[in-house]
């Protein structure tokens, strides 16, 4: 059997193959509210065969939606269309995982079919928020409101209810999204977090909102199901958070019992020069891997299978997180096990097509 294709366990859950999909928004929910699309686009892909599917950065409050497209999970309403679509994820011998998420200064966004642009004003934005007053981009209008103590202290309770309302539709995966230039990742940043109190300055003042926010969920979460973490391992610039920093925060989230480290990278610097490139970001998923000794997923145009076996292979990752390579194929793991000479079990329904 080919290291794609056995399985993993991670606390009390087994996936059957190292392949997953991704979190990618949609921007198609409506008040938050998935509806069919989600249930066809996540159930196409654990039909397609690949062991772990992550729903989409989902929002734990209204302003924490990066557009007013985007998935949420801030009241109880939300869990019932949810709980479908788990269900046919779990049906089909995938397991449902689903991203947390707040979108701080990147909020308030068009769709990005039609610009993403930020919206400044209109039933259609809102304020963002951020650590300190610093815009994503030098010529945004839309200033972020600097988060006072207790507005932090709310959104980490608002992370706790989002986890407890997730546990209730039945996901088994958490994975805490702290990358992209999104909150969590403008609060590790010195770039994006100019504050002098408890959660600015120094490196574990910056860290602090991750950690508060871990902490949260995993007091409503079950302790024999995994949380994953997704990180912006560098931003890409001088000055930023970078791969050092990441690999001690690794280690702090290895000490607070996280499972995995999603390892990305970029997304808080409009300009950054990313030397975007096949694998180009498994050497971060390798180094946090073999440094501190926590399991890591590695993701960035990993788009054959052959490509995804290596990695496995020699040690990099445990995990392959498939993202735009899924859009263009939902049955990559299908024909990954093709590829691969592996005897990967197809649906019934689709047998025919496995023979011809």
């Amino acid at each position: 059997m080919s290291k794609l294709f056995s399985p993993l366990k991670l606390k009390d859950v087994t996936l059957k193959n190292r392949i997953v999909i991704s979190p990618m928004c949609q921007y198609s929910a409506i008040d938050g509210f998935a509806n069919d699309w989600h249930l066809v686009h996540l159930g196409s892909r654990a039909v397609g065969g690949a062991g772990l599917i992550i729903q989409e950065a989902t929002a734990v409050t209204p302003e924490g939606r990066i557009s007013y497209g985007d998935l949420g999970l801030w009241k109880d309403e939300q869990v019932e269309k949810l709980k479908q679509i788990v269900s046919f994820i779990h049906a089909q011998g995938a397991i449902a995982g689903i991203q947390l998420a707040h979108a701080g200064r990147k909020a308030s966004c068009e769709l990005p079919w039609n610009g993403g642009e930020q919206i400044s004003e209109g039933e259609l934005s809102w304020q963002p928020v951020g650590p300190s007053a610093v815009t994503f981009k030098k010529d945004q209008v839309l200033i972020p409101h600097e988060l006072s103590i207790k507005e932090i202290q709310e959104i980490v309770m608002a992370f706790r209810a989002a986890a407890q309302r997730a546990k209730e539709a039945g996901y088994q995966v958490v994975e805490i999204h702290a990358a992209h230039g999104y909150l969590l990742h403008e609060f590790v940043s010195p770039i994006s977090n100019k504050r002098s109190d408890l959660y600015g300055g120094s490196f574990e003042n910056r860290i602090r909102l991750v950690i508060d926010v871990v902490e949260a969920v995993q007091s409503v979460w079950p302790d024999n199901l995994p949380v994953f973490v997704r990180i912006s391992a560098t931003d890409w610039v001088e000055g930023g958070w970078d791969e050092n920093d990441s690999v001690q925060l690794a280690a702090v989230l290895k000490d607070k019992g996280v499972d995995l480290i999603d390892t990305s990278s970029g997304g808080n610097v409009p300009d950054a020069i990313i030397p975007a490139a096949p694998n180009y970001q498994v050497p971060f998923a390798d180094k946090i891997r073999n440094e501190i000794g926590i399991r890591t997923g590695a993701v960035g145009i990993i788009v054959d299978a052959q490509q995804a076996e290596e990695i496995l292979e020699q040690g990099k990752a445990d995990l392959i997180f498939i993202a735009r390579e899924s859009l263009r194929d939902p049955y990559f793991p299908m024909h990954a096990a093709q590829m691969l000479s592996d005897d990967h079990e197809w649906p019934n329904q689709y047998v025919r097509a496995k023979r011809n």
